[in-house]
């Protein structure tokens, strides 16, 4: 089928020089959004203290954040697409920096709530126009796979980038600089977009659909918020059971709404296609994985070993500059000559085997012997995942489309975190409490037992989120069945509309 000049990426994007600028402004943003879910982490017992919220609801801190942004993120990449990337690239950094004001600003529990739900709504909008305007900026394969490589490495390490500046903050300024940190980041990301980035003019006659707004976002707020409740609340909760539920009908209900709309959310052939739902797959089951590791070594580190929030943080690095190394020298000098799932199956074995090393610790474990290497496996894996998952992706996606596909790859990365956070947490609690019933003998050894008991339901819940990255790695290898870019459909190709 050919495919008329208007509805290639604009070619001039490759022949600007100043390209490379704008990747870095890209990153910067998407470096932003990303540490943003754990920055806060480190910092909460701190805002706790200061602001009197109650143990029941200092979770509202991630959550409110996580529950915008997942909900919101079909509807950004959609809005991204209609108003123009460009411009929805900067209304999303201006009021994420506003949003990160009004929260380091804040006098009590419920205005940093709020806060962090802004954050999260115009997270939803500037992440996946970060993603399509990369998409549309690198459309020659050797650069793509430069491009891409920078912005997997981000994805995949922002969130251990987050603990560590987040401990730096806490520890040294206050916890309100772990929202203030922002704004200077955002500034200059806005300066760099109108001088840098370029746009193409937006899809004449386009409207949004409404009903399919409703129907997805919300579906996916149900959902993204019966996982984070049922972590305090336990799986068998009416309240939980009732979202899930309510997610599940809204949703079926969406793809059926997709099916006829004459202007979709969500175009139903961005999902039909093999190589792209395989992405969107192992992407969601990568990342139950990935945070639940976040979550478990952050309390290891700290409670267990008894590590400071900078010492904490900085045990993160190591599997930061695996990431990094991982995306950037391997993945990327590949990805033009190997197809995707070359990649992505070995990355998602390695990230499994790093997981079954951490099976082995102990509440005496050294870090340089038993956790570092385990973090640089899992780090390399990720980093060869991430940017071929992306790329591919939002390979060959007419421009009109690339911001709702952005959205879907961020959708189900958020989605997948959520999972990852309430399923394994709640897994590591119960194998906890069993295991404390049964050693208990002794009460003057109760602290003891108690500390081996937590490390055994970390354990029990890395063996399997072991077992998810290993079923990642085999829905990569049976659905991405795409070719080296080279090889294939070239990038700049979008993929055709069905008819009928």
């Amino acid at each position: 089928m050919s495919v008329t000049r208007a509805d290639q990426p604009d070619a001039a994007a490759d022949a600007d020089p100043r390209r490379w600028w704008g990747l870095v402004v890209i990153a910067l943003a998407q470096l932003m959004v990303v540490l943003d879910a754990t920055i806060v982490n480190i910092a909460l017992p701190s805002a706790q203290r200061d602001l009197g919220m109650s143990d029941a609801n200092r979770q509202w801190v991630i959550t409110a954040y996580t529950l915008a942004f997942g909900g919101l993120l079909l509807l950004g990449g959609r809005i991204a697409d209609l108003v123009g990337r460009k411009r929805t690239f900067i209304i999303g950094l201006i009021g994420f920096a506003g949003a990160s004001a009004l929260g380091g600003a804040a006098t009590g529990s419920g205005m940093l709530f709020g806060a962090r739900a802004l954050q999260g709504a115009f997270a939803a909008v500037l992440a996946p126009s970060a993603l399509s305007l990369l998409t549309t900026t690198f459309t020659d394969p050797k650069e793509r796979g430069k491009a891409f490589g920078i912005y997997g490495a981000l994805a995949g390490s922002g969130s251990a980038i987050g603990f560590i500046v987040g401990g730096l903050l806490t520890e040294y300024l206050n916890w309100r600089w772990c929202l203030y940190v922002n704004i200077p980041i955002a500034v200059v990301a806005v300066v760099g977009a109108f001088v840098l980035l370029h746009d193409r003019p937006r899809q004449a006659g386009a409207r949004l659909d409404v009903p399919g707004v409703l129907l997805g976002c919300g579906g996916l707020v149900a959902i993204v918020y019966g996982f984070s409740e049922a972590q305090p609340r336990g799986w068998g909760d009416p309240l939980v059971l009732t979202l899930f539920a309510v997610g599940v009908v809204l949703l079926a209900a969406f793809v059926w709404w997709q099916s006829r709309a004459p202007m979709p959310l969500l175009p139903l052939h961005i999902v039909k296609d093999r190589d792209r739902a395989g992405c969107f797959l192992t992407m969601g089951l990568a990342t139950i994985g990935m945070f639940g590791l976040f979550l478990f070594m952050t309390y290891y580190l700290q409670v267990v070993l008894g590590y400071s929030p900078v010492k904490t943080g900085l045990g993160f690095l190591p599997l930061t500059a695996a990431i990094i190394v991982g995306s950037t020298q391997i993945s990327a000098r590949l990805m033009n000559r190997v197809p995707p799932r070359t990649l992505m199956v070995p990355g998602m074995i390695l990230a499994s085997g790093g997981m079954m090393l951490l099976t082995r610790m102990t509440v005496d474990s050294a870090y340089s012997t038993e956790i570092l290497p385990a973090l640089l496996l899992m780090g390399l894996g990720m980093g060869l995942t991430f940017m071929p998952v992306f790329a591919t992706a939002t390979a060959g996606v007419a421009p009109q489309d690339s911001g709702v596909t952005s959205a879907t790859v961020n959708t189900s990365q958020q989605v997948g975190g959520s999972i990852g956070t309430a399923l394994l947490n709640t897994i590591a609690t119960s194998s906890s409490a069993t295991y404390i019933a049964a050693h208990l003998h002794d009460p003057a050894q109760r602290a003891l037992v108690a500390k081996e008991g937590v490390v055994h339901g970390y354990t029990v819940a890395i063996w399997c989120a072991a077992g998810i990255m290993l079923l990642a790695g085999l829905v990569a290898g049976l659905m991405v069945t795409a070719r080296a870019p080279r090889h294939g459909v070239p990038a700049e190709a979008p993929v055709p509309e069905p008819v009928g």
